[in-house]
């Protein structure tokens, strides 16, 4: 059994160029979008946590996938979406066929929105 990877870095570092580039690709679009977002591992994957879950990623042998973090931002998102194999809370790809940059940024978005929306409530109810 592999030891549990601690941060974004090893994690990249496990897997063929090919694969390192696309995931890195896609932190770095991640970050342009949420700058103040927080990298971490979560479920053995890297994360990034602003105001909540905001989105992870993955590799696995045949794809990659996004991880939303919920399952609304599947069903926003379904007709850009059509193209790749989507499941309730993940969105997979390839190397040779990557999600659009403006669509990853438009999801982030969405998921930032999110986020500071549900904070925003819990603190009108907590008052």
């Amino acid at each position: 059994m592999k030891a549990p990877v601690k941060d974004i870095n090893t994690y990249l570092s496990l897997y063929p160029e090919k694969v390192r580039v696309a995931l890195e690709k896609l932190r770095y679009i991640i970050l342009s979008v949420a700058p103040d977002a927080v990298e971490v591992i979560s479920y053995g994957m890297p994360a990034f946590k602003y105001h909540g879950m905001l989105v992870g990623f993955a590799a696995f042998k045949e794809h990659c996938s996004l991880f939303p973090w919920d399952g609304k931002t599947i069903l926003v998102f379904k007709d850009e979406l059509k193209n790749y194999s989507v499941s309730k809370g993940t969105i997979r790809f390839t190397t040779e066929k990557p999600l659009p940059v403006a669509l990853i940024k438009k999801i982030v978005k969405y998921r930032v929105k999110m986020n500071l929306e549900k904070e925003a409530k819990k603190k009108k109810i907590s008052k």
